[in-house]
């Protein structure tokens, strides 16, 4: 029978979604107790796959593919439209194909079922927790990102080496600190958001282009994701930032 995680890998790396690991759904039941909801999306998954991308390797195929299909960007949601057409023709039908039960869940879906895609991200060893507010990679440090989750019906435990992955304690130079412009970053606090997204908010253009903390990580600056691409999940987290801000943070 073919492997279904080196065909997960394998369809996934020609489309820009280059991290792939999976651990048994009794492990991440574990860690979450009843929070968990595996058991409620898909009863008889054995094994959680998690689908992310590392580096700017899922953009530029996400430009490519958009450039064959004029008026992509113009969608409401170009990279979950793109994401999901990766994930549904080219990752699950061929699972499917193989005869396994495979489920999908994305973290951009309402329906997402609770699925917690941080702990997965660190259980699955594809990320270790940061003050800056996002997981870090060994190689691709904050240049990760989690697409979607396969439930599967197979006993399946690859995880990926970021397990147990913690660097901010050690780290040395931490110039995400000194990087961010109002000082939201800190250690051990961490991220500040109150006064992350108050800034953001109030004073949009200073980082419209690119979380500065982010940027000063000292882990995998070369990956960074392209200009435009910063630009793009600004725009979009922004806009996602400011009604929460205005209605739960905001000082009357």
């Amino acid at each position: 029978m073919t492997d279904p995680l080196q065909l997960i890998r394998d369809a996934g790396n020609r489309r820009g979604l280059n991290l792939v690991a999976a651990i048994p759904v009794a492990r991440y039941a574990l860690a979450l107790g009843p929070k968990s909801q595996v058991r409620e999306t898909a009863p008889d998954a054995r094994s959680i796959v998690v689908i992310g991308n590392g580096g700017g390797g899922f953009w530029l195929a996400l430009k490519q593919h958009a450039a064959q299909h004029p008026g992509w960007f113009e969608r409401e949601h170009p990279v979950d439209d793109y994401t999901r057409e990766v994930i549904e023709g080219d990752i699950a039908a061929p699972v499917r194909a193989l005869g396994l039960r495979c489920s999908v869940t994305y973290p951009f879906a309402q329906d997402r079922s609770a699925l917690n895609f941080m702990e997965l991200g660190k259980l699955a060893g594809l990320g270790g927790p940061s003050i800056i507010g996002v997981l870090v990679n060994p190689s691709y440090g904050p240049w990760i990102a989690f697409r979607a989750v396969l439930l599967v019906d197979a006993d399946l435990d690859a995880p990926g080496d970021a397990a147990g992955f913690d660097p901010c304690p050690g780290c040395v130079v931490r110039s995400c600190i000194p990087a961010c412009p109002v000082q939201a970053v800190s250690f051990p606090k961490g991220w500040d958001i109150p006064r992350c997204l108050e800034h953001r908010v109030e004073v949009e253009p200073d980082c419209a282009s690119r979380c500065h903390a982010r940027v000063g990580c000292v882990l995998g600056p070369e990956h960074r994701y392209l200009d435009d691409e910063l630009a793009y999940h600004q725009m979009r987290a922004l806009r996602a930032m400011r009604p929460y801000y205005l209605q739960h943070v905001k000082k009357s």
